[in-house]
């Protein structure tokens, strides 16, 4: 047996890697378990990271190929190399994946290399791809096994990761496909979506509900929507996906309308199946020790304790957005409660963001969920339009958006869909943190020309008449 622990992590996505890196900091002994040859679980491996780094370098094509011409720079004919891409990809996931395990070592953390199951509340076995088994001891244990990619209700896949493919290997594709079929209209289809129809793809995309990006801003969504069709893509909504096979070397989607019709058949070189992810808890035995469930996750407290006092879980195998900065935080809360301070993270401010292009981000509450809600609110908006640096810089699409009570004008929501929102949705963020109004955001002197003056000015909205339209 192993030497004892005060904490050992399962899994080393984001939640796991920032909390034993928290742990360790806060003067615990710390291990963390990773089943994979890397650090990093999903996010710095096949998921965040990579699509990010493929998500730029289309940018970077598409802007060759069609925009910057219209700013007086002619480059000739742009050509693409995708293994070159690929390439910057891989790299890009190379060295965060190495920086974590600098971290690990940085902070004296223990790394077990094999799949951890809890085989006691005290206890964690690790089992290697060798088949050896070895028992380490620890005072708690902190669950982030993360998640994997999840089918279609009812309907049954067979990926074979080049035809039919999930995220994970949408991120390396040898070849730009003719056709592709998205299924699902969420983030994760939309962003790898986009890569591939800026470097050629024609993008189907069929999705069960009514409209795209399900959850975020109903006026967001439409607007989005209609940004993309510009760029290409099509769009199949109202649509449930009843069979995905493979024809040759062809994909075949059928689909029919949700409320009852004709089938419908599209067939592409690719079908890449984004219908969200699912929580990862096989083989962990949670089960065996007798920690609760719920809906597939695990279930915990407002500390992040499950039902076992010294076991705690965070990220994507708990309740709540499956977002990477959400595990953090929550890993963080964990480690400095375990540690014997008062960890806490707000829900209610935690920013969502689509890398495409524009960007769209989010953060605190909608209109829809707020007229659910039965909230007094006032609501402001301004247009990218009317921005002197987003004409400059041909940013114009999108607009920003601000939802306050109506009574204290305190902010509930911002919703952004323009150029760098991912960045400027950040000092709505602080805003609501300290609990601001939109007035106190309207009198923050910004820099002009800047984006951020369209934040500004629709906080003035909100509360006031905007000045510069």
């Amino acid at each position: 047996m192993a030497d004892a622990f005060d904490v050992v992590v399962i899994g080393s996505g984001p939640g796991g890697y920032v909390c034993a890196i928290k742990a360790a900091q806060l003067g615990l002994n710390t291990a963390i378990v990773e089943k994979s040859p890397t650090l990093g679980g999903t996010c710095l491996n096949v998921g965040c990271i990579p699509s990010k780094a493929l998500l730029h370098a289309s940018e970077m094509f598409h802007e060759a190929s069609h925009g910057l011409d219209r700013l007086g720079v002619e480059v000739g004919k742009t050509k693409l190399n995708l293994p070159k891409m690929m390439e910057h990809k891989d790299a890009t996931v190379k060295a965060n994946v190495d920086g974590v395990a600098f971290l690990m070592k940085k902070n004296k953390i223990t790394v077990f290399n094999g799949t951890g199951k809890i085989s006691s509340p005290n206890e964690v076995t690790v089992t290697g791809d060798d088949g050896k088994s070895e028992t380490v001891a620890t005072k708690n244990i902190v669950i982030a096994s993360g998640s994997s990619v999840a089918g279609i209700p009812g309907v049954d896949v067979s990926f074979d990761d080049q035809i039919i493919v999930s995220s994970d290997h949408a991120i390396a594709l040898p070849k730009v496909p003719k056709k592709m079929i998205v299924v699902g209209g969420g983030v994760i289809g939309l962003e790898l979506g986009s890569v591939w129809n800026r470097l050629g793809a024609e993008v189907t995309v069929v999705e069960y509900l009514g409209s795209i990006l399900g959850g975020m801003d109903g006026g967001v969504s439409k607007q989005f929507q209609r940004m993309l069709k510009k760029q290409g893509f099509t769009f199949k909504l109202n649509s449930k996906v009843t069979s995905v096979t493979k024809k040759g070397k062809k994909g075949l989607v059928s689909f029919e309308p949700v409320k009852g019709g004709d089938t419908v058949e599209l067939e592409a070189d690719v079908v890449l199946i984004a219908t969200g992810r699912s929580p990862y808890t096989d083989g962990l035995g949670l089960e065996d020790v007798g920690i609760e469930m719920e809906r597939g996750r695990v279930k915990t407290d407002a500390q992040r304790r499950t039902n076992i006092a010294n076991i705690y879980a965070v990220g994507d195998v708990t309740d709540g957005p499956m977002l990477a900065h959400k595990a953090e935080d929550e890993g963080v809360a964990v480690a400095e409660t375990i540690a014997g301070q008062h960890g806490h993270v707000n829900y209610g401010v935690i920013p969502g963001v689509v890398y495409t292009m524009p960007e769209v981000a989010s953060v605190g509450s909608t209109e829809e969920q707020l007229k659910t809600d039965g909230v007094d609110y006032t609501s402001g908006q301004f247009p990218f339009t009317a921005n002197g640096r987003a004409r400059a810089m041909n940013a114009t699409d999108g607009f920003v958006k601000f939802l306050a009570d109506k009574k204290t004008d305190r902010v509930l929501g911002a919703h952004i869909v323009g150029f760098g929102a991912g960045e400027m949705i950040h000092e709505v963020a602080v805003l609501m943190e300290f609990g601001g109004s939109s007035e106190d955001l309207g009198r923050t002197c910004h820099a002009h020309p800047t984006m951020s003056e369209a934040v500004k000015e629709a906080a003035m909205a909100t509360y006031s008449k905007p000045i510069h339209m």
